[in-house]
């Protein structure tokens, strides 16, 4: 295959032809509003690499959606939808919160007992939601939706109790210790005058670059795709497909509630009563199938979502809508879920000639 056949048949140009339209639409629709495309997607540029503080900003909003991304794309990967890195994400979140209030121990070891819990929280909510399809037969993306919905109350319950309710009223959790923070080092909050910076994007390259790892050089990865590829012909090549379809969802959960630990132990530092959802798992789908369903391709598209994110809180500066931002991405999301269609087109030129 020549390497313009490997261009058109990958998924790489497809996502940017999709990012361009996406783009494009948004410029339409600042039009139709009356304000100067050009204005206020140099506002958006600008709120995003126009100073160090902003671009450190992006990243920090980057580093929860990496790893929310990651749980959708290691889901889409073994065969799994997972629409329930909302849920999964929330408890991460408080239980990296709770641990982090509760106990009082040495920073090194008090942070990895919250992250720790993160990801356990996260793996057995997504192994409940394995356990009823497998045992039960009920269909995953019904119990996910649902299984959403008791995170985001039982995250509202537990920020209620007296033991973790923030003294003097407000509705949101005490703040966690300073040992259990991922904060970064004095230096870098001067240096990049950003005072959420924190070790959260180091946290999910490196998740990324092991999801990778496991999935494309592990006997393990080799099942689970297998299984993702045709259940049948997993069965008949002797693979416990029940058991990888419950480690794909521990794993997906797993992964999503380590985000949930990110954003309360580096940007949040505590965690707020919910009025609805954070939305971060769902912006997970959105990573993932920017990204390909790839984990390295999740940590660009996590940073252009991040970025995105930040920066499109300048828009207001020309008086343009923020949700322009959100409908930029739904269309990118549209374009690159019919991408396919570009390969046809493309396919029919080349036949053609």
């Amino acid at each position: 295959m020549s390497r313009k056949d490997k261009i058109l048949n990958g998924n790489a140009l497809y996502t940017f032809i999709a990012i361009i339209i996406g783009f494009v639409a948004g410029a339409v629709l600042l039009a139709v509003a009356g304000i100067n495309p050009g204005l206020a997607y140099g506002k958006l540029l600008n709120g995003v690499f126009g100073q160090v503080k902003y671009i450190t900003w992006s990243i920090v909003y980057a580093a929860p959606l990496i790893l929310t991304g990651l749980s959708v794309a290691f889901s889409f990967r073994t065969g799994v939808f997972n629409i329930g890195a909302e849920g999964q994400f929330v408890v991460g979140s408080i239980a990296a919160c709770t641990v982090g209030i509760l106990f009082d121990l040495p920073a090194p070891i008090h942070i990895l007992l919250c992250i720790s819990a993160a990801v356990a929280a996260g793996a057995v909510w997504g192994i409940i939601v394995g356990f009823l399809k497998v045992k039960r037969g009920i269909n995953e993306v019904l119990s996910y939706i649902m299984f959403n919905w008791i995170a985001f109350y039982l995250s509202n319950y537990i920020v209620n109790l007296s033991a973790i309710h923030r003294t003097g009223g407000g509705e949101a959790s005490k703040d966690v210790a300073d040992s259990a923070r991922i904060l970064a080092p004095e230096f870098i909050t001067k240096l990049t005058r950003c005072t959420a910076a924190n070790w959260g994007i180091v946290i999910a390259v490196a998740a990324a670059v092991l999801v990778w790892f496991v999935i494309s050089k592990t006997t393990l990865g080799y099942q689970l795709r297998a299984v993702g590829f045709s259940k049948t012909a997993a069965e008949y090549g002797g693979i416990n497909t029940n058991k990888m379809f419950l480690t794909a969802m521990a794993i997906s959960g797993a992964l999503a509630g380590l985000g949930g630990a990110v954003q309360t132990l580096g940007m949040a530092g505590r965690v707020s009563q919910f009025a609805s959802q954070e939305q971060y798992g769902f912006q997970g789908i959105t990573v993932a199938l920017i990204g390909s369903s790839h984990p390295v391709g999740c940590i660009f598209a996590g940073l252009f979502y991040g970025a995105m994110k930040y920066g499109g809180g300048k828009l207001s500066l020309v008086k343009a809508p923020a949700e322009v931002v959100d409908i930029i991405m739904v269309i990118i999301i549209f374009f690159i879920a019919i991408a396919h269609m570009f390969k046809v087109i493309f396919n029919r030129k080349k036949g053609g000639k």
